[in-house]
């Protein structure tokens, strides 16, 4: 049976995915280290497996795939820097070596734009090719850097396999439930006082044509993905309609420690500029962003704010 295999298959832009593959009939194969969604799609075969055991070999024992979309890296600070560790770079290493034995001939990473870190050394935008400072302050996104060069690399020295590295902005949208959407959905946001850097958004649907269009063209590499335009900070939370506050710089430790979950390295983001360009993406795979800006946040926000007594 030929399939393509899709990872983190219980995460909504990675079952968005699965779910466009299926449409277009395609034979469909999801893993995950969670238990299935209620919402996946009886079309779609499911394993739970974590991805540094020896039960994701048992996956590529029973299949044989044509495709994997490795969409399953790990950001949820809530699970240990263990567990990271063990599922980002340990069981990505795993899914590799087992694209690699099974014959498999496309493969896509989903990393993240958060590995060239908010830095006031950064110029705008940021390309491929300049240096990723995320970790140089943060260790806990350690592991996400890791991953990103492990794939990097994996590019170059096994080119039978064409292997495209993903590195999307933040991505938005009412499925998502990552730290910036959850941040947006917040009726009172802090902004940090006298910061407002400029912003980049992807809705969850760009995202998952941009996953297709890598998994279906030829081209191979490391690519920046990006949505439609550039914003400031303060004027994305004031289309999200969210009442705002400023915090000192010198009190947001605090703060964090107080009042929020939100993970600490993203906080620099909300300094100083990491505003990518994906040129390259759109040029090779002849992609292009769909949704606007101003739909892209409402849309991610919507609900919540019928929740909060917002009309």
């Amino acid at each position: 049976m030929a399939a393509t295999l899709v990872t983190g298959i219980s995460g909504s832009l990675a079952r968005r995915v699965a779910d466009r593959l299926v449409e277009r009939g395609d034979t469909v194969v999801g893993v995950d280290y969670r238990p299935p969604p209620a919402a996946l799609d009886k079309r779609i075969r499911f394993f739970q497996a974590n991805y540094n055991k020896t039960r994701i070999e048992d996956v590529f024992r029973h299949c044989t795939f044509d495709r994997v979309l490795h969409l399953g890296r790990v950001g949820n600070l809530k699970e240990s820097m263990g567990k990271r560790f063990d599922l980002n770079v340990v069981g990505s290493q795993k899914i590799l070596n087992l694209c690699l034995a099974g014959g498999v001939k496309r493969l896509v990473v989903f990393s993240t734009f958060h590995i060239y870190g908010a830095h006031p050394a950064n110029h705008i935008p940021i390309s491929e090719e300049d240096p990723l400072h995320a970790g140089t302050d943060f260790p806990q996104i350690a592991d996400a850097i890791q991953l990103d060069n492990m794939a990097s690399r994996w590019v170059y020295q096994h080119r039978g396999i064409r292997t495209v590295v993903l590195r999307p902005t933040n991505v938005i949208g009412p499925a998502i439930q990552n730290a910036i959407a959850n941040l947006l959905r917040q009726p009172r946001i802090p902004h940090l006082m006298g910061y407002n850097p400029m912003v980049q958004f992807i809705h969850e649907d760009d995202m998952a044509a941009a996953i297709l269009a890598a998994a279906d063209g030829e081209q191979v590499g490391i690519f920046n993905v990006a949505g439609d335009g550039v914003m400031p900070w303060r004027t994305a939370l004031r289309l999200v309609r969210a009442s705002t506050f400023p915090i000192p710089a010198a009190a947001v430790e605090l703060y964090l420690s107080i009042f929020s979950r939100f993970p600490h390295y993203l906080v620099n983001f909300f300094r100083y500029p990491c505003v990518i360009t994906d040129r390259r993406f759109r040029e090779a795979f002849h992609w292009a962003p769909r949704i606007p800006m101003e739909d892209m946040l409402w849309s991610t926000v919507e609900e919540a704010r019928k929740r909060q007594g917002f009309t």
